[in-house]
């Protein structure tokens, strides 16, 4: 995937039978990802301009108007929606965009590396970072914290991580 986009938004399935479609949204402000319209499929190829109608659980209800019937509406499913980065709002100093976090290498205060940001996880009680042991299949999950977190340099592509005693 490209750097200059990033995922904000997948295709849950149809809604009824007028080609509207259950939308969930990965923006901090669910209602937002309208406005990054339009959206692209993860290659590109296809742009969607999006028009959300109504809230409902677990997202929204919208319509595509590239999308005419539920058929069409039922061939997106789990297609996922990216927004182009440079429509997206700037951070502050200590927030990141989960995309820009992996693949990142991780260091404990010492300098010893740890591993390597495989995703981030958010499960509504704090984001954590799945980190990819170094030459091991093993993974372990480290909160995304200021105490855990220290520091994260993007200029240098590391994490520099204060983990609890025993985690590593």
């Amino acid at each position: 995937m490209s750097a200059d986009k990033l995922c904000v938004g997948t295709v849950s399935g149809a809604y009824g039978v007028r080609g509207e479609l259950r939308i969930k949204s990965f923006c901090a402000q669910p209602e937002d990802i309208e406005t990054y319209s339009p959206l692209t499929s993860e290659t590109g190829d296809a742009a969607y301009h999006l028009a959300l109608i109504r809230p409902t659980k677990n997202g929204f209800v919208a319509r595509i108007s590239e999308v005419a019937t539920k058929e069409q509406a039922d061939a997106l499913k789990g297609v996922k929606l990216y927004a182009q980065r440079d429509q997206l709002p700037s951070l502050p100093d200590d927030e990141y965009y989960h995309a820009d976090l992996i693949g990142l290498q991780v260091l404990d205060t010492g300098g010893t590396p740890l591993g390597t940001v495989k995703t981030v996880l958010d499960h509504g009680a704090g984001d954590l970072l799945e980190i990819q042991r170094p030459e091991s299949s093993e993974t372990v999950l480290l909160p995304f914290t200021m105490a855990a977190v220290p520091t994260v340099d993007m200029a240098s592509g590391r994490i520099i991580a204060d983990p609890p005693d025993g985690l590593f």
